[in-house]
């Protein structure tokens, strides 16, 4: 038994240090990305950012010798998960390149909040007074960042609001994916899903093609490096530790972020954002506690 116990926790100690591991490239892919988008329109980035991990991710796949596509790539889950993937990629993306990076990192830290409230209501999954009560304490958080009808409210906190509902839309698709799907395909398909986001914006944009410099190069290609690195750490993250565990951990990303947008963006922090911020990961750590230790019901 005492080896047993040891050998789990050494399975989830190493599971959430692979989770802060995924935080910190996911925050580093942000920050580059806000870098690009001084210089290149958002649909360019999307579109470059989406075939560059596309790429890697093909490339895996071959080497692998696993297929490229699978008829369950076009199942339904499948097909909602691609439209979530496209507005929350799309919009996340044009928060952080017009807001602060550590106002947008904080507000998408709310997509485990939802995420449970759509677990609840879609796949019936029991969620009690308690994590709701909490689940409305993270929202009310959100709210209070953005300072709805003050002069500290700014529209395009709603970008990341509805990148944020994306992110968690695409999460929820991705527990009815069919289990034949494999990590690298998921990421593919997601990938691509960037790429057509990006099309769709470049179209409304109508911005024309900017050659990228060698820095804006490198930032680019560093994002898609970072963002494929993020994705293989989150996976592997969730398959050697306990969910309950290490998805905690994901609000390290909120650290991370804000310490980017203070260091290499000059941003500037405000009460309300600490305020609201501390609600989201407060309500965060208790819905995921409470989900471990209470009963079914409650």
């Amino acid at each position: 038994m005492t080896t047993y116990i040891a050998t789990d926790n050494r399975a989830n100690l190493l599971g959430c240090l692979w989770m802060i591991a995924s935080m910190a490239t996911f925050a580093i892919e942000d920050a580059l990305v806000k870098a690009a988008s001084s210089t290149l329109p958002v649909g360019q980035i999307l579109i470059i950012f989406g075939f560059g991990g596309a790429f890697v991710f093909a490339g895996i796949l071959r080497w692998n010798k696993a297929p490229l596509f699978i008829i369950d790539v076009v199942s339904r889950p499948m097909r909602i998960r691609v439209f979530f993937e496209i507005v929350g990629r799309l919009f996340y993306v044009l928060a952080i390149s017009l807001i602060p990076l550590s106002a947008a990192t904080v507000i998408l830290q709310a997509s485990p909040l939802v995420v449970v409230a759509g677990a609840a209501l879609i796949f019936g999954e029991k969620v009690g007074w308690r994590r709701w009560g909490a689940i409305f304490i993270g929202l009310v958080g959100v709210i209070i960042i953005i300072q709805p009808g003050t002069d500290g409210f700014s529209v395009l906190s709603i970008l990341a609001i509805v990148g944020m509902v994306g992110f968690a839309g695409r999460d929820l698709a991705s527990r009815a994916a069919p289990a034949k799907l494999s990590t690298s395909l998921l990421g593919l398909y997601g990938f691509l899903s960037v790429v057509v986001a990006g099309g769709f914006f470049s179209i409304w944009e109508a911005a024309p093609f900017v050659l990228p410099t060698l820095q804006v190069s490198v930032y680019i290609i560093g994002a898609v490096l970072a963002g494929v690195a993020a994705y293989f750490c989150l996976m592997r993250a969730m398959r050697i530790g306990e969910v309950s565990a290490v998805t905690p951990f994901r609000y390290t990303r909120l650290l991370f972020g804000v310490t980017l947008g203070l260091a290499f963006f000059d941003e500037k922090l405000s009460s309300s954002m600490l305020i609201g911020s501390g609600m989201i990961v407060l309500s965060g750590m208790f819905i995921f506690w409470r989900g471990k230790v209470a009963k079914p019901a409650s």
